[in-house]
C-alpha cells in the first residue's frame, strides 16, 4: 500500500469542502488533457506539462516539478492507497482512492479537471493534526501539491485507526496528547531562557541522529543559531541549519525571522533550514517561507510548537548533558 498528501487549493481557492461532496480528490492544471494517454512515458509526459504550461522556460525545473506531482496523481496513485488532505483549522482529512484517474473538460477552467474518487475514512470527519506523529504532521505541511507518503502509512492509519475512523481515547493516545500539552507549556512557562531552548532544540536533533551539533555564539549569529549534520548512508555529510525562536504562543513568529534565518544559510552554504519554535507562525511566514523556497532553490521547515512538542514526546532527549540554560 502506498500513501499521498495532496493539497488542494487550486490558485488559491480552498477546494476541500467540494472534495468532500464529490467524493473525489482533484490535483488542478487541467489544461493539458492528453496527460490521460497511458501510452505516455515520464518524458513524454513531462514535454506535454512543459509545452502547455511552460513553452518559454530555457530547461525543465518547472516543468519537472509539475510534471512529477501530476506523475504521482495520474500513474503511481492505486486504488485502495491512503490520500492525506490537509485543511485549515489544524486538521486533516483521509481518504481511500477507489479508482482510476478521470478527466473533466468542463472543470478545466477551474483546475480540477484531473480528478481521482475516493472514499472517504471517518465518515467525512476531519482529524485533529495532534492525532498524527510529528513526521506525518510535517509531511502535511510540504509545499508540493501532491507527495509521497508512503513511508508514513503506519502513522496514517496509527491517526484513525485500522476501522477507518479517528482513533477513540485510549490509554496510550491519551497519554501522548496530555503529555504534549504538557512538553508545550513548560516550554512557555518562564522556566526556561531562550538559551534554554537553544539547548533544547540541539539536544533533539541529537537525539534525532544528527552526528555533530553546532551551536553558534551569540557574537558571530548571522541568522543561524544552531547547525546539525546527519550523515546520509555513512557517505554524504548534510547539513541543517535552524533558527531557534523561544516566543509564547503569541504573537506568533513573522516573516522577518525566515529571512533572518534564509540569510544565515546562504552565509553558511546551507540548503536546508528548520525555524523552531515554542510558539506558531504568523500566516506571512508561511508565504515567505514558500517565497523563498521558489526564488532560492532552499527547504525551509517551520516546526512550530505542537509539532516540537510531539518529536519530543516521540524521540526523547536521549543525549547526555541536557540542561535548560
Amino acid at each position: 500500500m502506498r500513501a499521498f498528501v495532496v493539497r488542494m487549493a487550486p490558485r488559491g481557492v480552498d477546494w476541500v469542502s467540494e472534495a468532500l461532496a464529490a467524493d473525489q480528490i482533484s490535483i488542478g492544471w487541467g489544461y493539458a488533457a492528453e496527460l490521460m494517454d497511458p501510452s505516455l512515458n515520464y518524458w513524454k509526459f513531462r514535454e506535454v506539462v512543459k509545452l502547455t504550461y511552460y513553452p518559454s522556460e530555457p530547461g525543465y525545473q518547472q516543468a519537472g516539478s509539475v510534471a512529477g506531482m501530476l506523475w504521482r496523481f495520474l500513474r503511481e496513485m492505486g486504488e485502495g492507497d491512503y490520500v492525506v488532505v490537509p485543511a485549515g483549522g489544524q486538521q486533516f482529512y483521509v481518504a481511500s482512492v477507489a479508482g482510476a484517474p478521470i478527466y473533466l473538460p468542463d472543470k478545466a477552467a477551474e483546475h480540477t479537471a484531473f480528478r481521482r474518487p475516493v472514499t472517504w475514512l471517518n465518515d467525512k470527519r476531519p482529524v485533529p493534526r495532534r492525532n498524527a506523529r510529528a513526521a506525518l504532521q510535517s509531511r502535511m505541511k510540504i509545499r508540493q501539491t501532491c507527495a509521497d507518503a508512503s513511508d508514513l502509512v503506519e502513522q496514517i492509519e496509527d491517526s484513525i485507526g485500522t476501522a477507518g475512523e479517528a482513533r477513540a481515547p485510549v490509554f496510550g493516545s491519551d497519554l501522548r496528547s496530555r503529555l504534549i500539552d504538557q512538553t508545550k507549556a513548560e516550554m512557555t512557562s518562564g522556566r526556561m531562557d531562550s538559551y534554554g531552548f537553544e539547548n533544547l532544540v540541539a539536544t533533539l536533533l541529537r537525539s534525532l541522529g544528527a552526528t555533530e551539533v553546532r551551536v553558534v555564539g551569540r557574537s558571530v549569529d548571522v541568522g543561524v543559531d544552531i547547525i546539525a549534520t546527519f550523515a546520509l548512508a555513512d557517505t554524504f555529510a548534510v547539513r541543517l541549519g535552524v533558527q531557534a525562536k523561544h516566543y509564547r504562543p503569541d504573537p506568533p513568529v513573522g516573516s522577518p525571522v525566515v529571512d533572518q534565518l534564509a540569510a544565515g544559510m546562504q552565509t553558511e552554504q546551507i540548503t536546508l533550514g528548520w525555524v523552531a519554535t515554542s510558539g506558531s507562525f504568523s500566516p506571512e511566514a508561511v508565504a515567505r517561507k514558500v517565497e523563498l523556497e521558489e526564488e532560492r532553490g532552499i527547504s525551509i521547515e517551520l516546526v512550530d510548537g505542537e509539532q516540537l512538542a510531539a518529536m519530543l514526546v516521540e524521540g526523547g532527549l536521549r543525549a547526555v548533558g541536557y540542561s535548560t540554560r
